[in-house]
């Protein structure tokens, strides 16, 4: 339980707002109007797990007037502000691409947004801007695949060049949606060879709910890692595309080996520099238990991705002992680690079962009587 020491998970301001399908947002009481009132909730979520002292921003949806007053904000509820993540996919600008567009007007205006980030980073503190891009085409003909890649090239290499000696550029990647035919950065090996190109700090970003049904993802972390270009992780789960559910819902072995492999190649720990967020979108369930069940399926599948001999491991597998290295990966998986983790919390001073906690504390009724008039948080917002 000691390695657990310093897991930090960072938490997206936009899981606090309202979401939905592709036909309906749906209003809730309570939700957030503000980043303000975001970043108190996600306080709410650190309160009782001692797991998530960051909250990611993203503009323009968390544009204010005043970024080192925001960052006092967050400071006085115990937060730091962290990843800034851009937004290329909400202009009309943009409906035949961002960075990639043959129009290079286009493409400044999406560098200068990207500037823009960086600027906020200055004042916020963050070491990281996330690029996702909704570029692509959906019909064979409608643009020049390798033409988009040079001209993603470039772009990139105009927004790196303007990032600090301590940030960093992490390059996301999506295998489809909303680009059907082809996506400009649809899986790791792309983001990879873009990011390479740049240089040291230019780094990957690795969406667990961004690959095609049976991918193995643990083995893009452990290449990702190998190669030293895992930048960070978005943490989400998904039954059949891009779902975000709260990470480890749908296939907990799958999180049990990714996190193994993040151990194992040594991405996780004080030496590591590879980030934890949460990317997920509450649609039916309340907003900060959700984030709060998040972060503790992330701790619980650490803690029994921790757990596995490695010594026994490494021995079983030289001597060819199929099933031998097998049972201890599922012993471990199969470790209740519930009592422990509890018991690690209220030592240090930290509720036994956060989820009871939160429900207890009455904040979210409070929340829902007080946040009356003004516009809720959202998609696009």
């Amino acid at each position: 339980m000691a390695q657990l020491e310093g897991q930090v998970i960072e938490l997206p301001s936009w899981a606090f707002g309202n979401s939905g399908t592709r036909f309906k947002v749906f209003g809730t009481p309570g939700t957030p109007r503000t980043i303000q009132e975001k970043i108190s909730d996600a306080a709410q979520v650190h309160q009782v797990t001692g797991l998530s002292p960051k909250v990611a921003l993203h503009i323009p949806w968390d544009k204010v007037e005043d970024y080192s007053a925001l960052r006092e904000f967050a400071g006085d509820k115990g937060l730091a502000l962290g990843t800034v993540n851009s937004n290329t996919f909400q202009d009309d600008a943009y409906k035949f691409g961002s960075l990639t567009h043959l129009d290079p007007k286009v493409r400044q205006m999406a560098i200068d947004h990207h500037f823009e980030c960086i600027d906020v980073m200055n004042q916020t503190g963050s070491e990281d801007l996330k690029i996702w891009l909704a570029d692509g085409t959906n019909y064979p003909g409608q643009g020049d695949i390798r033409g988009r890649q040079d001209r993603l090239a470039d772009s990139l290499a105009k927004i790196y060049a303007r990032i600090g000696e301590n940030q960093r550029l992490v390059l996301e990647y999506k295998f489809f949606e909303p680009a059907f035919y082809h996506t400009d950065v649809p899986d790791w090996g792309t983001s990879y060879a873009q990011v390479a190109a740049l240089g040291d700090r230019a780094m990957v970003c690795l969406d667990t709910g961004h690959h095609a049904p049976g991918t193995n993802i643990e083995f893009i972390v452990a290449q990702l890692l190998r190669l030293g270009k895992l930048g960070s992780f978005d943490f989400n789960s998904r039954f059949y595309a891009d779902d975000d559910l709260i990470v480890g819902a749908a296939d907990p072995f799958q999180l049990f080996r990714i996190l193994y492999e993040v151990i194992r190649g040594g991405g996780y720990g004080p030496d590591s520099t590879v980030a934890f967020m949460l990317d997920q979108c509450h649609n039916v369930e309340e907003k900060i238990p959700g984030q709060i069940r998040s972060v503790l399926n992330v701790q619980e599948m650490t803690a029994r991705a921790l757990s596995v001999d490695r010594t026994a491991l490494t021995a079983a597998q030289e001597a060819g002992d199929v099933l031998g290295a097998n049972g201890i990966m599922m012993d471990a998986f199969y470790s209740d680690v519930r009592t422990d983790l509890a018991a690690w919390r209220e030592s240090r001073g930290l509720p036994a079962d956060p989820m009871k906690a939160f429900a207890a504390s009455g904040y979210q009724a409070k929340i829902a009587a007080d946040r009356v008039g003004g516009t809720q948080a959202g998609w696009g917002a």
